[in-house]
């Protein structure tokens, strides 16, 4: 099957010179997924180069539902960290897959194991998700025990029986709504907004109330997934939307706004599992998840309020302490391999696979307390 290269509309003219260096607090990600498997090791070795938490989705076959298969599966992300080095300031974060049959003595248990909330997933929404909510009042009583504990309940925010570019905003009337009424003071995370209704909501919302965004949203409209044949790599849910919903969530995310923050949702998929009658959805970007942010930051001058949005806001929702380690980056191009190891698939394609990215990390800085391993040839 010949798969075509994804074009960049965006056109970007970035504002700083070349040879530019940028320091910044060691960043988070607060939607992550390391597969399982020997896929996860493969995964790992570009994420723990560029953070030092990573919140993982629980959304693997099975779904982790318990607070002891949160911990087994914590204890293999961390046996499958890179061999060759060691990553001091990396740590797994965890959450449980909210099902409508989660009790209360669930949610106590995970707090003290150290789990950090739980993940709602309407029923059928996303990959792995059949085991979803159907009702997210079934899940009350859980709820109310995550709102005592000050746990995290983080929301992929689509229903499932509209249209799929209106499941956003039609989740936030139907259930968002409601939900903040019933539990105003439950932390709650909107992850991967994809749209201005969402920007809206969550500036109108109390403080409790954010939302993550990823770098593909920032960067690419529904346009560049489907004009001129099909990109399957593009394919995600929630689904790309219109220019209009990408420029909301720019202006969003370079606002300064401690409402918005990093969560990738880097979603990892073999090339036959993408380059299919029935692809998944996903998009993999940990291979350039920092660098891919600092592109937009850049092209809209506003690089002062990128440590905020990557390194800052997220913790502070989450109630842990920044970082204190940094990074560095420069303005230099390189050229994204055409594929990456996935475990025993035959491989993994990055976002923007072939093309250039016109800022990297800097090899010779320190990156999570360890020189940097880099794949990133200069052009």
């Amino acid at each position: 099957m010949k798969c075509f290269p994804v074009p960049d509309t965006r056109n970007i003219d970035l504002g700083v010179s070349v040879g530019t260096r940028l320091t910044i607090r060691l960043p988070d990600d607060f939607h992550h997924h390391c597969r399982d498997g020997l896929k996860t090791k493969t995964v790992l070795q570009h994420a723990c180069l560029r953070v030092g938490r990573c919140l993982m989705m629980p959304n693997t076959n099975p779904p982790i539902t318990t607070t002891e298969m949160a911990l087994e599966y914590k204890q293999h992300i961390l046996r499958s960290m890179p061999d060759d080095q060691n990553y001091p300031n990396f740590e797994p974060l965890m959450v449980l897959y909210l099902t409508d049959k989660t009790k209360a003595a669930e949610i106590t248990k995970a707090h003290a194991a150290g789990i950090v909330g739980v993940k709602f997933y309407p029923a059928g929404a996303t990959t792995n998700s059949d085991f979803g909510v159907t009702d997210i009042q079934n899940c009350y009583g859980a709820l109310r025990e995550l709102d005592r504990l000050n746990m995290m309940l983080c929301i992929h925010s689509e229903v499932t029986h509209a249209d799929i570019f209106e499941r956003e905003p039609i989740f936030i009337e139907e259930i968002m709504k409601p939900l903040a009424d019933d539990f105003p003071n439950l932390k709650m995370t909107m992850e991967h907004i994809s749209t201005m209704d969402a920007v809206d909501y969550v500036l109108s919302a109390s403080d409790n109330i954010k939302a993550s965004i990823t770098c593909h949203h920032l960067l690419f409209n529904r346009n560049d997934m489907l004009v001129g044949g099909i990109k399957p790599h593009l394919y995600c849910l929630p689904i790309l939307k219109s220019e209009s919903h990408r420029q909301a969530l720019v202006k969003a995310a370079i606002s300064g706004s401690p409402k918005f923050f990093l969560g990738t949702d880097s979603a990892p998929h073999s090339r036959d599992a993408k380059e299919s009658c029935c692809g998944c959805a996903g998009v993999f970007t940990a291979h350039a998840l920092l660098e891919l942010y600092t592109e937009t930051f850049d092209k809209h001058g506003q690089l002062s309020k990128l440590e905020d949005f990557c390194s800052s806001f997220g913790a502070d929702h989450y109630g842990l302490p920044r970082n204190t380690a940094t990074l560095t980056l420069e303005k230099t191009s390189w050229k994204v391999p055409m594929s990456y190891d996935f475990g025993d698939d035959l491989y993994l394609r990055g976002l923007r696979a072939g093309e250039e990215i016109k800022w990297k990390l800097v090899e010779e800085e320190s990156v999570n307390g360890k020189k940097p391993k880099l794949d990133q040839q200069s052009v």
